[in-house]
């Protein structure tokens, strides 16, 4: 074949580098001039990445790793030795991007402590999922809530294994009163990704609801993440 022809003799399709773009399309002026929601998944990628790889431009390395991975969460979810498998990501772009997605965490956490979290369920299914849905172990967490029920602190008190964490609820009464928390919202996560709650989630809620009533403090929910919705004790009439 011809250097430069396809196998029909025609000349072969110039492939735009992203500066070569009309304006209005590259990736960065897109979201200066639309905002970033306008934006695709594999655009929002590529200005992350900034530069592609021999013979791909940052947005066709984006799409090649969006359909590698099997889309934008698999891939934000993969691990230093999955990530940079592909040519042009190395240990830089990973620490980078688990930068991003902390920054993005903590923005949540941050709106969340602005707002009142139990009048707010939605704010707080969100942030939890966020929180805690990609991991590979399981972790507790408690929201401990004032009088108004508006956040003191989010804290991470027991972690565990694939198969569970231990919780121990005199360690939970601890840490209330020394925050001085009205009420407390639990969330834990299930790795293998199934939020239903087990018989030994309902035992440990009960146990806990029962120590923390001794202080005085309300459990205004336990929520177990997996995937899709986190379910909602509270809604399920477990608490």
């Amino acid at each position: 074949m011809i250097p430069g022809k396809g196998l029909d003799g025609d000349a072969l399709p110039h492939r735009l580098s992203i500066r070569e773009w009309p304006e209005g399309e590259r990736p960065r002026e897109k979201l200066r001039a639309r905002g970033a929601a306008a934006l695709s998944d594999a655009e929002l990628l590529a200005i992350f990445l900034r530069t592609g790889v021999r013979g791909k431009s940052a947005l066709d390395l984006a799409q090649e790793l969006l359909a590698e991975h099997g889309g934008l969460r698999a891939l934000l979810g993969a691990d230093e030795t999955a990530f940079t498998r592909t040519s042009g990501l190395g240990p830089a772009k990973f620490a980078q991007i688990q930068a991003v997605l902390e920054l993005a965490r903590r923005h949540m956490g941050e709106a969340l402590q602005r707002g009142e979290a139990f009048t707010s369920p939605a704010a707080t299914r969100r942030y939890l999922s966020a929180r805690l849905r990609d991991l590979a172990y399981e972790v507790f967490v408690c929201l401990f809530l004032d009088t108004r029920h508006r956040i003191i602190r989010d804290e991470e008190l027991f972690r565990g294994t694939l198969d569970g964490a231990s919780v121990y609820p005199r360690e939970v009464v601890k840490r209330a009163l020394a925050l001085n928390a009205a009420a407390v919202i639990f969330a834990h996560n299930h790795p293998s990704g199934v939020a239903e709650p087990s018989a030994a989630d309902r035992a440990l809620t009960r146990r806990l609801v029962d120590a923390l009533s001794l202080v005085e403090v309300r459990v205004l929910d336990h929520f177990v993440v997996g995937e899709g919705e986190p379910v909602s004790f509270a809604e399920r009439g477990l608490i």
